[in-house]
Formats: structure tokens, C-alpha cells, sequence
């Protein structure tokens, strides 16, 4: 997971309190692991090898890596998670993959002798700093419910839902960001409009929040835009494989998702765009691909003073 949700379990004396309960770490980069030990220095901490190690130390475990491939990867290492998996050992998973990754993976867990939540999140770095969440969890009720786990939980999150059978979690969080994401390639457009047609837009976004239509996505993410910071807080990478997922999810069940199809085909071409060079940016950075797919005065002006 990011450094904001380890911290959390550590402000909030979940792990790291006492050197009978210290919280083990891993990272695919370990200096991430160093920077979260030199923060909290009076925490007990311990920097682990590899993803096997914590697991084999830990009674529970959460894991969030950021694409199926990086996951798959640790998990099935030989010395990744499932290694460590013996009888008894609890598995969190956060990270947002496919249905057939999390289902995967519960199985090799309980075949090991472990237990398997999924547990994907709703918000991105703000929300895991402040410990505002949201996990959609399906999968063991008994590691959901264990008191040690909802302490956890609650400390990173402001809301848990327990949505059921294994895969339920990852449909859920799959709606929600692909909803979020065509919701961002309207208002990047209608943001585009507003400035090619002369309007301004500070004013544009006074307008839309006093209305049906306000969101805090809006509130936070538009006047950002306007003044063209994309600094990162959910990749725009990592938006169109969410998008990705969720348009193969809705082709299996048969469902008319064309709006978001288009809203994805969107996202990618701004990703594989090498001259914008912004798929590490934040999402919001489509905003960017419109403007450069628009051949307005405003826009033509605004690409000649880049």
C-alpha cells in the first residue's frame, strides 16, 4: 500500500506501538520504506526483504500494488505473498484488478490455509492521507469482521461496505471509476468549450456548483485545471486501466457501456499521447489531449504559448 495508509495504521497505534506488534513493510522500491521509517522514527518498523517475509511475520497482511501485472508479480514470486501464506494467515487486498485476479487469488490463499478480503478503494492520496477511504470489501466475512481488521480499516477509511462473494468488491470499484472517469472527459470538454467560446471559467465553475450538477470532483479538480496543474494524485495510467477494466467487465455482462467506452478511448489516446507526456500526471490531465484535439482560436493559441 501507499505510504499514506501505512501511516495511518501507525498515527492511529493500530501497528507500531510497542515492539510486540511492530509493522512490517515491504516495497518494490525500498527507499519508499526508508522514507516511512525516517517519519515516524519513534515507531517500531520493520523493513522486510521481500513481500514473503511479511507475510511469514504477520498475522495480517495489506497489500495494494498499482496494475494486475505488478500484481500478479508479487503475489506469485517465490518469495511474494503467497509464499508466506501458512494456516491461519489473513490476505487484504486493496488494489483495483480484474474479477478474475481477485478470485485467483482468494483461491491460492485458501488453498494455503489463509483467508482472502478483497477490499479495493475508493479515493486516492488526499483521502489515504486524512484516512477518508472507502473500501468496498467482499470475500471471508471472518477476516472482515476480525476487530483487529476493522481497526485497521477504520483508521485508513471513513465508510466500509461488505458487498458479499468474492469479485463483488472489485465490480463496485470498477462502477465507481469508470463512472469518475467519463465524468472527467465531460467536464474536461465542457471546460475546453467554456474557454473556446470566450466564456470565463472561474465563472463556469461557480455556475456548475450552484447547481444539480456540482461535484466535489469539480470543486477540486477544476480550477486546477484552468491554470494547468495536473500534479498527481491518481495517475491518469492508472484512471484508463480502471476504465479499461470496467469497459471489459460490462462487454462480459452483456451491457451497452458506450458512453464510457468513449469516455476510455479518450483517456488512452491522451495515455499513449509521447508529445503530451502526461499518463503519470494526474487524471485530470485529459483536459490537456482535448485542448490538443481542438482546433479552436483558444486552443490553437493556447498550444502556440506552450
Amino acid at each position: 500500500m501507499g505510504e499514506g495508509m501505512a501511516a495511518r495504521l501507525l498515527s492511529e497505534n493500530i501497528a507500531g506501538h510497542t515492539a510486540d506488534s511492530p509493522l512490517l513493510i515491504w516495497n518494490r522500491t525500498k527507499s519508499k520504506s526508508e522514507e516511512l521509517t525516517n517519519r515516524f522514527e519513534g515507531k517500531h518498523i520493520k523493513i522486510c526483504e521481500s513481500a514473503k517475509e511479511v507475510v511469514t511475520g504477520s498475522d495480517i497482511v495489506f497489500s495494494m500494488l498499482s496494475t494486475p501485472e505488478a500484481s500478479k508479480a508479487v503475489f506469485d514470486s517465490p518469495s511474494g505473498t503467497l509464499a508466506g501464506v501458512t494456516q491461519g494467515k489473513y490476505i487484504v487486498d486493496c488494489a483495483t484488478l480484474a474479477e478474475s485476479d481477485m478470485k485467483r487469488m482468494s483461491k491460492a490463499v485458501e488453498e494455503m490455509g489463509g483467508l482472502f478480503l478483497e477490499a479495493p478503494v475508493s479515493g486516492s492520496k488526499g483521502p489515504a492521507h486524512t484516512g477518508q477511504l472507502i473500501f468496498l470489501t467482499a470475500g471471508s466475512q471472518t477476516v472482515h469482521d476480525d476487530p483487529t481488521v476493522q481497526s485497521a480499516l477504520t483508521a485508513m477509511g471513513k465508510a466500509t461496505h461488505y458487498l458479499g462473494d468474492i469479485g463483488n468488491g472489485t465490480r463496485a470499484k470498477l462502477v465507481v471509476n469508470s463512472l469518475m472517469g467519463t465524468m472527467m472527459a465531460a467536464f474536461s470538454e465542457s471546460l475546453v468549450l467554456t474557454q473556446s467560446m470566450g466564456l470565463d471559467g472561474s465563472k463556469m465553475l461557480e455556475i456548475i456548483g450552484q447547481g444539480a450538477i456540482q461535484s466535489p470532483m469539480y470543486a477540486l479538480k477544476g480550477p486546477k485545471m484552468l491554470k494547468g496543474d495536473h500534479a498527481p494524485n491518481f495517475p491518469l495510467m492508472h484512471a484508463h486501466k480502471d476504465m479499461k477494466l470496467a469497459v471489459d467487465m460490462a462487454k462480459g455482462a452483456g451491457v451497452s457501456y458506450s458512453v464510457t467506452e468513449k469516455a476510455e478511448e479518450i483517456f488512452r489516446e491522451v495515455r499513449e499521447d509521447t508529445e503530451l507526456n502526461v499518463k503519470e500526471e494526474d487524471f485530470s490531465a485529459v483536459f490537456e489531449g482535448l485542448h490538443k484535439a481542438s482546433t479552436s482560436e483558444f486552443s490553437k493559441k493556447r498550444k502556440a504559448e506552450e
